[in-house]
């Protein structure tokens, strides 16, 4: 993959941070020694679009972020300064908020199955396209025709009127088209087209249909192509989602050519049994864009000891000790039987009668009724280990998730081993392909969108990829990990954070000393849920566990994090049903918490007993991140410590100007204090793994772990890289557990041996030397808890 960079940095355009800002930090980056940009989507999206994932048209660079002349504009800049480009691609769905802006979808509603762009949509056309956005039944009376009577008009809302339909009441007209506008809480049940997930205002696109491919992809190919020696290839938003994404990558990179660079956003799940899933061996994908790596190297500095007080903590507050598989299972029923209706009575359909004809409406003797198979599809889909099991090639996945459904529910057993025999009769079918769409978005909804806000023992482990009841990863399981990363996946992309993680790098690494103090946390939790009690015990958890995380919080960052919190976890109150005395009563609490002196001084107290701790594993996973295999990934701002909580808050601007200013005082000789209140060292790190990536490449190659030695050893973490047989010259070492190396006095005696004795090393984050073969700990780590040696060939 001669276009592979060295790291990715990502950046989260919009309209407040376009084309033209992006191409101005073109000169940080390259200082700071990222080898590509990595940009969030630049087609043109809905309009106002804050993050660009509702394309509304393929063919052109979104008009707010500057257009083509931007566009190219910045691809020059990159060019100049040396520099690659990631581009995110959203091949699933469309959005269709708002119609007039999106040409297919407009088309699609005047012309039903008469318009061009018929087969674009994954939608039944033999009735008309239900769009749930009226707020009420009653509100049909509401709608108006434009003065040219061309377009239906709902409040702000546009619609189009089909030639020769114009006559008559707004009312009358409405009956006439190929959709009808309809109470949005029918959308869940009845919806008529695929939506990306819950979301009726995006709409699943055909991208397995050729001619549909080349239509929505021609544009970004033609980017690629234009400018192949910067354009480094492209990241796949939500291939779970297509209908068939090992033929779509195939397709992709037929077009791409083997040298593209080609990632999918796509969580490799730790099974049951501990083993991580792969990505099939079909696709032609140089890896996933990182979650895994994520969980293995935040789990590194969680200390495994502490689960059990955690986990009493835990269920002395909430009353219950329910398992993790319990929760999910929930949560992924009440997904089926509540919010993807739809999507399951169109699978259910699918599924063949016990004669082996495709079922009827109707009911016959021996058959199950149409309840019992949706039962049975539904409790399938909540079964799978995985988000997705790819037949043929996951066919052991698909078997432990009907063994799984048939064991839980030994009366649904015919139903769902018929599934499953239809399914392997013919993996490339409709039922199979409904299937395995339909369970990615389950897992999907019903474990990140759901439990993740509802299990919350301890936080730090509810992230997008990971597994909250596996607690903590050993050093040995990390080195294992990360020595197949090099050997199978090189290409693969590891991140920390992203735009669609619960928090921040930073906030996990703050929150994973809670596992080494785990007394003083349950006398926080029991004085200050006393004082400030929230509807549920579960989000109390959640709700103290992000307040001490994200420290310092205004009160409209904590309000808007607990109000999405609450609605995501319906256990109290949702999106859906909303409950005002619940939501008045979270509404209350940041200003009731932030508004107490008491309150904040108990806040600030217990912080500062987490803060340097949790510096120092921040500083570690970073190290442990950008110097390992696989291409890292730095989230814009992380390069700083960033306290950020999900989705809004991980998207506010960032402060570039301080950045620069404190990386031009760092390239001017000044190496800051461990406790620098800008969090310049985590800048020092980033910028010098970084640089020596870029321009050491041949450092970055093979993967040893090596053992310090000494009786705090277990504290230390390292591996070597760059040769072999001793001949390795790049060693990055963190500390691990620093509550626990506190306590037992600090390094004493221990020491690192380093590969192939005695050397010239030099630590690249100090540019300090380093003394022989076996250097102390307690020296090497004087000033930092991490180091990077390198040596000369």
């Amino acid at each position: 993959m001669s276009r592979l960079p060295s790291s990715t940095y990502r950046l989260q355009l919009s309209p407040e941070q376009d084309f033209a800002a992006a191409t101005d930090l073109v000169g940080y980056l390259s200082d700071l020694g990222a080898g590509a940009l990595y940009c969030s989507p630049l087609l043109q999206p809905s309009p106002g679009s804050m993050h660009g994932y509702d394309v509304v048209d393929p063919t052109r660079a979104n008009d707010e972020l500057g257009g083509e002349s931007g566009r190219t504009s910045l691809v020059a800049a990159l060019r100049e300064a040396g520099l690659r480009a990631l581009i995110d691609l959203v091949p699933n769905h469309m959005g269709v908020a708002v119609p007039a802006a999106n040409p297919s979808w407009w088309s699609l509603l005047q012309l039903g199955p008469e318009s061009p762009y018929a087969s674009w949509y994954d939608a039944d056309l033999s009735v008309p396209i239900l769009i749930p956005v009226l707020g009420s039944p009653d509100d049909v009376a509401s709608l108006t025709l434009s003065d040219d009577r061309d377009e239906l008009h709902y409040y702000e809302h546009r619609f189009p009127v089909a030639p020769g339909t114009a006559d008559g009441t707004p009312q009358e007209v409405h009956e006439r088209q190929h959709y009808r506008l309809v109470d949005w809480r029918r959308g869940n049940a009845e919806l008529t087209y695929r939506r990306f997930f819950d979301v009726s205002d995006l709409a699943a696109v055909r991208v397995d249909d050729p001619e549909v491919f080349d239509a929505t992809h021609a544009e970004v190919l033609r980017w690629v192509a234009a400018d192949p020696d910067v354009v480094s290839g492209l990241r796949i938003d939500h291939p779970d989602g297509l209908t068939a994404p090992g033929a779509y990558l195939r397709r992709l990179r037929e077009r791409l050519g083997e040298d593209a660079w080609l990632l999918v956003e796509k969580i490799a799940s730790l099974r049951p049994d501990g083993t991580s899933e792969a990505l099939p061996a079909s696709w032609p994908a140089d890896g996933t864009t990182g979650y895994e790596a994520l969980r293995e190297v935040c789990g590194l500095f969680v200390d495994p000891r502490g689960e059990s007080l955690i986990d009493q903590i835990a269920a002395e507050h909430t009353g219950t000790r329910e398992r993790l598989s319990i929760a999910e299972h929930t949560a992924k029923r009440l997904v089926t039987d509540e919010i993807l209706v739809a999507e399951v009575r169109r699978i259910a359909a699918l599924v063949p009668s016990g004669d082996g004809a495709q079922r009827s409406s109707t009911t016959t003797d021996g058959e199950e009724s149409e309840d019992v198979v949706r039962d049975a599809v539904s409790e399938l889909l909540a079964a799978y280990p995985v988000y997705r099991s790819y037949l043929p090639e996951g066919r052991a996945d698909l078997e432990l998730a009907v063994d799984t459904a048939c064991t839980a529910r030994p009366d649904l057993a015919p139903a769902v081993r018929r599934i499953r025999a239809a399914m392997l009769a013919d993996p490339d079918g409709a039922l199979t392909l409904r299937v395995e769409q339909t369970s990615g978005m389950v897992t999907a909804k019903g474990v990140e969108d759901t439990t993740f806000y509802r299990w919350n023992r301890f936080v730090a482990l509810n992230e997008v990829g990971g597994a909250p009841d596996r607690f903590g990863v050993t050093p040995s399981e990390f080195h294992a990990a990360a020595a197949r990363r090099d050997a199978s996946t090189p290409g693969a992309m590891t991140t920390l954070s992203t735009h669609d993680t619960k928090r921040s790098e930073d906030v996990r690494a703050r929150l994973a000393v809670l596992s080494e103090l785990t007394a003083e946390w349950g006398a926080f939790l029991r004085k200050l849920t006393e004082r400030h009690p929230l509807p549920s015990p579960s989000l109390e958890l959640l709700a103290w566990q992000s307040v001490i995380g994200a420290w310092p919080l205004t009160e409209e960052r904590l309000g808007g994090y607990l109000t999405k919190a609450s609605k995501e976890a319906k256990l109290v109150t949702s999106h859906v049903d909303a409950v005002a005395e619940v939501d008045e009563a979270i509404a209350a609490w940041p200003a009731a918490v932030l508004g107490s002196a008491e309150t904040v001084a108990d806040i600030e107290t217990f912080v500062a007993q987490l803060d340097g701790h949790g510096r120092s594993n921040a500083l570690g996973q970073k190290l442990m991140q950008v110097a390992g295999p696989g291409v890292p990934d730095v989230y814009q701002g992380t390069e700083l410590f960033e306290y950020s909580l999900v989705d809004p808050d991980n998207r506010r601007p960032v402060e570039f100007g301080r950045r620069r200013e404190l990386l031009a005082r760092i390239d001017g000789g000044w190496l800051p204090d461990a406790d620098d209140p800008d969090g310049a060292t985590k800048l020092l790190v980033t910028a010098a793994a970084l640089r020596l990536r870029r321009f050491r490449p041949e450092l970055f190659w093979g993967y040893t772990p090596l053992a310090a030695s000494g009786p705090a050893a277990e504290h230390a973490v390292a591996f070597s890289r760059g040769g072999a047989g001793g001949r390795e010259r790049l060693v990055a070492v963190a500390t691990r557990l620093p509550v626990g190396l506190e306590a037992q006095g600090g390094w004493g005696d221990t020491v690192l041996p380093l590969p192939g004795g005695a050397a010239d090393w030099t630590d690249v984050v100090t540019g300090s030397p380093v003394d022989g073969s076996a250097p102390a700990l307690s020296t090497l780590l004087a000033r930092y808890p991490v180091a990077l040696l390198v040596r000369p060939a």
